[in-house]
Parts: structure tokens; sequence; C-alpha cells
């Protein structure tokens, strides 16, 4: 978020745990993106705060978490003090979650796999209406094939991205028989290593598709420790993913930290994948 959008973010983020009865001395911005997470001081809680337009994103997020604490999946939990919900403020929807304190260790690759082997068969529990992955690809391809939307896209970059996402999203979807609730955006950056043990964050990108597309994201170590994995295919979404990456550095109005760095890293990402799927 730009800065003046930020400081009304915070407000709306402190204003509303204190609303409902939490003490909050200080606000302690964690990440600040599309939308930002701010931890609340002295209690503990983790605040989303998203712009109202990402309202059923957010409600939809605390319905998967909700859904999934409940049968005891590894993932971060809504803030036990208050009625799991997200509340509307100044044109934000925030919504309250527990607070953990990261433990610095890195997350092994077996116990990476392990972890997200668990998420899968919680996730395999739920009846619930999601998105299959191909939409998120739509997006991005649009993204890419609207050159007032990436300008700055190179055109032998744009026809690359395009033919990655249409062609390869096409070989992946023919088989719907593999196809199931998926986190979305298991990466690194999703995973917190807490003394719970790891936990998932971000459940707004719960979509349905094959495992390999999680795994995808995942440490490459890792894919070697989950059972059962299908390492072409796991090659083909590795390649999508990073498609899609590259597709959101190049929009016009990306704020991601460093993008000139991630523009041309996700497009050689994108080659280094492609190398991997062989020929065809």
């Amino acid at each position: 978020m730009e800065p003046w959008e930020l400081r009304r973010a915070v407000e709306a983020g402190r204003a509303t745990a204190v609303e409902l009865g939490l003490q909050v001395e200080d606000v302690v911005v964690i990440h600040n993106s599309d939308r930002i997470a701010l931890r609340l001081v002295p209690c503990d809680v983790l605040a989303r705060v998203a712009p109202s337009g990402h309202l059923a994103d957010s409600e939809f997020e605390v319905e998967v978490a909700h859904r999934l604490a409940a049968i005891d999946a590894p993932v971060a939990e809504l803030d036990p003090r208050v009625v799991p919900r997200v509340h509307v403020r100044d044109a934000f929807a925030i919504s309250l979650w527990t607070y953990y304190e990261p433990v610095g260790s890195e997350i092994a690759p077996a116990d990476y796999a392990d972890v997200l082997m668990r998420h899968h068969a919680a996730l395999r529990q739920l009846d619930l209406d999601a998105p299959h992955f191909t939409d998120r690809v739509a997006v991005a391809l649009r993204e890419v094939n609207a050159r007032e939307r990436s300008p700055e896209l190179p055109e032998p970059d744009r026809e690359l991205l395009s033919g990655t996402l249409s062609g390869l999203t096409a070989a992946i979807s023919t088989d719907k028989t593999r196809d199931q609730l998926l986190h979305g955006e298991p990466h690194p950056g999703n995973l917190l290593n807490t003394r719970r043990g790891p936990l998932f964050v971000d459940l707004a990108t719960c979509c349905r598709g094959p495992v390999e597309f999680d795994l995808a994201h995942a440490p490459e170590e890792a894919g070697k420790h989950y059972a059962g994995a299908d390492h072409s295919l796991l090659h083909r979404c590795r390649a999508v993913n990073w498609a899609m990456f590259s597709a959101w550095r190049w929009r016009r109005h990306d704020q991601m930290p460093d993008r000139g760095h991630w523009r041309v890293e996700g497009l050689n990402r994108v080659r280094a994948a492609l190398d991997r799927c062989g020929p065809g």
C-alpha cells in the first residue's frame, strides 16, 4: 500500500481490535503489499487488513481457516477471543488472527513435504466451493495479453509467458481425476515455523487442482519427499507458477519490493522450469 493508504489501514486495524475489547498499545507492520499484516501488542493479535474491494476474498479466507481449524489442520487460527468474521471499517476489510512467535530454524524438506501432505489430507475432508487453479491462470494471462496493463513487458517475453500459461495449463488440466482442494500458494513465505510446528497462512488462495500445483510452490527438495507426486507434472506446474509470478511483476501497478530484480529473475525461472519439462 502507498504510505497514505497504509496509515489509514493501520488505524482501521487498531481501532477494530480496540472496539472488540482487545488491548492495543502499539502496532507493528509485518507485511505491506496489496494487503497488510499487523502485529497488535500487547494483545498479540495478527490483523490482516485489505481494501474493502477484497472483502469476498477475506471472508473466504476466514471460512476456510475456521473449517480447517475444526479438523486440526496445520493452519494458523483465527483469534479465539473474537467472533470469527471479517470486520469492515473505513473502506478496509479486517480479520483478526492468532499471532505466532516465529521459530528461527529452517523447515527441512522432509518436514515441508509432511506438513503439506497433512494439509492436503485435511483439505480433502472439506466440501467447499473453490475456483479451479485455471481460473487464476486466466487472470494472469489477461495481464500478459493486455499490453496496456503490462506496457513494459518486452514482446518476446510476452510471447514466452502467454505460451507457457496457455499451453502448459491446458496440458496440466486435461486429467481432472487428480484434482482436489489445494492451499493455492504454499510457498515458504506462507508456511510459519512455530512452537506448534509448521503452520500454513494466507488461505484466501485456496483452489482446486492437482497436488503438484501446490507442491510446485514448495522448495524443490520437498518434492522428493512427497509420496506419490508425479514429477513430470510437477515440472510443468512449476513453469506455470513462475509464469504467473512473472505476469504479476509486469503489471503496471505492481508494488512488490525490488520489482525490477524479480521481473528479470521470474523470467529466468520460467525458462529454467521449461528446460526441465523437456521437448514439447
